[in-house]
């Protein structure tokens, strides 16, 4: 009896003395712009036309509990000087006054402020997870609150891993980030003439590609 006893105050103090498990907390993701690009397109009965841009023109961060995501915050930032279309007077003609008036520095960049998501489970690694990002895309100083339909991939790296890809950017924690939304051209203060509405459709689908990795 004084035995088993015994033994249990030495698994009682054994569990005490442990270090206790923390808690998961939010990581700030900084985007690799190497890896992520952003594309627009308009679908009009004439032509589609489809814009991208990709690099350093691509900007922005988060902040991400892989236990929690759906409390995650952050900011994307899009050149749109740097959209190429692969016809240059139609994207030169795409900064001018009338539409994005890029020559205005407050309207140099397309913003995606993130405020909510709506996700089903806590991210694992090597998991791709659905969800609906909500926020407000900036474009031309005109909020709009939108909802992005997601793709979320959590990848852990090993300490051999990210020594290997160090290099490159990536962490013990990295983000994949695919996301598909749509806007108007009117919702941003900009109309089509109706010379080009068979050219150029009001509707704006737009879609990104994400990687992320931590600060």
């Amino acid at each position: 009896m004084i035995r088993r006893l015994s033994m249990g105050v030495l698994a009682l103090t054994s569990v005490a003395v442990l270090p206790t498990v923390a808690f998961a907390e939010p990581i700030n993701f900084k985007m690799l712009s190497n890896y992520s690009r952003a594309t627009f397109k308009t679908d009009a009965p004439l032509e589609t036309i489809v814009g991208t841009t990709a690099g350093p023109t691509v900007t922005g961060s988060l902040t991400v509990d892989p236990s929690k995501p759906a409390a995650g915050q952050g900011s994307i930032k899009v050149d749109l000087t740097t959209l190429n279309s692969g016809v240059t007077k139609r994207d030169q003609d795409m900064q001018q006054p009338q539409y994005f008036d890029t020559a205005n520095e407050a309207n140099k960049f397309a913003v995606f402020e993130i405020k909510s998501i709506d996700i089903a489970a806590p991210l694992e690694a090597g998991k791709e997870v659905p969800a609906k990002v909500k926020g407000v895309l900036t474009i031309k100083q005109k909020p709009v609150e939108v909802i992005a339909d997601a793709r979320v991939t959590y990848i852990k790296l090993t300490p051999e891993q990210v020594e290997a890809q160090k290099r490159f950017g990536f962490t013990s924690d990295n983000l994949k980030v695919r996301a598909k939304f749509g806007t108007t051209f009117s919702n941003h203060g900009m109309t089509i003439p109706q010379l080009l509405f068979l050219k150029v459709s009001n509707e704006i689908q737009l879609e990104t590609d994400l990687t992320f990795a931590r600060q």
